[in-house]
């Protein structure tokens, strides 16, 4: 029950916990095809004896198999996906019914968007960027022009998933993350592998290497620590690089995931650094549960979000850049402009401009555990300034390399372009970037983080061309077909959170690359795009 008025929520529910394994979505449905009756009997006397008469409504939500109401009952809100199919049709039916006999709207919730919008009401930000870390999902949202948009995402399995294969492979039960977060308290750091590309992450290497680790011998408390640092500092750098991208200074967190504290240290630490503000809702509120579909959903009716009946199809798929917000206003995230003389913030580094020179220094960051931050310092300085040059010979325009300090993560380029990219899109720009990538992909370098801040664009063609390509930090030597696809969905990625138009964007960027570039790497994009979470 969510009721607008004294702004409180309550949730009842009755979860369905599996003996063994995971989540098994034949017995999940069959128990909520049970438990539903039942709560929405306890909540609906709940509500008679707490309201008054003020009107909210009820939700039915495909996990938590909740129902929740206050006197009168304005409409029935439920989860129409992502999620298990049958669990969703199971709650789908049960809100139709209800709705029917109550004689009120049907309001279509997205599951992942809810998650976002109960951060968002409750911490008062305009417009935050939000992480999303649950068991099936991980991804960064961001709100431009009508829709949030996936600003990146995990290519493989979501978060909570993804442990929950490493604690299965030790014979732990389900859930795994609060087990592997107990254990963490006495391990130490050993390396493990840190999958980053651009703002989307993959998490398959590092548990295979976890799994590895333990048929080794390796102390489980040591995995545990290990795996804590490098996944939770993953997802912290890349809602970083979206803070950046999109100019915001608030971030709110979601999901079931976002209970364990070294997460929520992580992203305190990271936004205090940033001069940002964190909100992290209490952990009722970030598991899957019945309370944020309810204010989601009190959110749509009072803009007249509703459904009939004959279009409130559930979609196990359903991504959260499908819905048209129609309940908040226009503030939203725009992509800074990065110019002028002075000092520049970014993601991971400073930016110093001084007339033709541009000094980077890569930060230390106080979230990540000290030696992977200094391994990933490290690494990166030295392949930023070796792949930008190997670039430049291969004839893509990229700034010279005038000085580079290891030890001090820092680098002095010669200072190219007037503005970024992503403050002057435009077709010919675009589909210059294409060429780039195509040229840097015949002779195996991918760039690894192309998106429309690491791109400069100058107010007219000089002799090395008008657009070039900067920040080759998370780049690597690669000829296969895959990685080269992986640089064209980040960039396409970014520019799909930035543009109030991006489709003629896509088209020149896509014939800029197939101009040059390999037809096997466009087909294979496709098959990238596929892996997304909710595509």
């Amino acid at each position: 029950m969510h009721d607008t008025e004294r702004d409180s929520t309550l949730i009842e529910s009755d979860p369905y916990q599996p003996d063994s394994g995971g989540i098994h979505p034949r017995e999940a449905a069959e128990h909520m095809s049970e438990a539903i009756p039942r709560v929405v009997e306890t909540v609906l006397k709940r509500a008679e004896e707490t309201s008054e008469g003020d009107g909210a409504p009820i939700d039915v939500d495909e996990r938590s198999s909740s129902a929740q109401r206050a006197t009168p009952v304005d409409a029935v809100a439920f989860s129409r996906g992502p999620g298990l199919g049958p669990c969703l049709r199971i709650v789908g039916t049960a809100a139709r019914a209800l709705a029917g006999a109550l004689d009120v709207p049907l309001v279509g919730v997205n599951h992942m968007v809810a998650h976002l919008e109960i951060g968002r009401h409750q911490s008062g930000f305009d417009s935050p960027v939000c992480l999303n870390a649950s068991g099936a999902n991980a991804h960064l949202l961001g709100y431009h022009n009508g829709r949030y948009r996936v600003l990146g995402e995990t290519m493989d399995t979501g978060v909570g998933n993804a442990i929950d294969k490493f604690t299965r492979h030790v014979g732990w039960t389900h859930p795994g993350g609060p087990k592997v977060e107990r254990a963490a308290a006495d391990g130490e750091y050993i390396d493990l592998p840190y999958t980053v590309k651009g703002m989307d992450f993959s998490f398959s290497g590092i548990m295979s290497a976890a799994k590895d680790a333990s048929d080794e011998g390796e102390a489980v408390e040591d995995i545990c620590f290990s795996l804590q640092e490098h996944v939770f500092g993953m997802l912290t750098e890349v809602a970083e690089r979206a803070l950046s991208l999109t100019g915001t200074d608030e971030l709110v967190l979601g999901g079931g995931v976002g209970q364990n504290q070294r997460l929520r240290e992580m992203l305190t630490s990271m936004c205090e650094e940033r001069g940002a503000k964190f909100y992290a809702p209490d952990p009722r509120f970030l598991r899957d549960n019945a309370g944020m579909i309810a204010v989601l959903g009190a959110k749509m009716y009072a803009a007249g979000d509703t459904l009939e009946i004959e279009d409130s199809a559930i979609d196990p798929n359903f991504r959260p850049d499908q819905v048209p917000v129609t309940w908040r206003g226009e503030t939203e995230s725009v992509a800074r402009v990065v110019d002028g003389d002075g000092a520049v913030r970014g993601a991971e580094a400073t930016v110093e401009f001084d007339g033709d020179r541009v000094v980077k220094r890569r930060l230390p960051k106080a979230y990540r555990h000290p030696e992977l931050d200094a391994r990933l310092r490290r690494e990166r300085t030295v392949a930023e300034a070796r792949l930008t040059s190997e670039a430049r010979r291969a004839g893509v325009p990229t700034p010279l390399v005038r000085d580079v300090d290891v030890r001090e993560s820092t680098i002095t380029f010669q200072r190219v372009g007037d503005a970024d990219l992503a403050a002057t899109l435009d077709p010919d720009a675009v589909a210059d970037v294409g060429r780039h990538l195509a040229a840097l992909h015949r002779v195996g370098i991918v760039h690894g983080d192309p998106t429309t801040r690491n791109v400069r664009v100058a107010e007219r063609a000089t002799a090395a061309g008008r657009t070039f390509l900067i920040d080759f930090g998370l780049g690597f030597h690669t000829g296969h077909v895959e990685d080269h696809a992986m640089d064209l969905h980040v960039f396409e990625q970014s520019i799909e959170g930035t543009a109030a138009d991006p489709d003629p964007l896509l088209e020149a960027f896509e014939t800029g690359y197939a101009a040059d570039g390999d037809e096997d790497v466009l087909a294979r994009l496709r098959g990238v795009e596929s892996r997304g979470r909710y595509r």
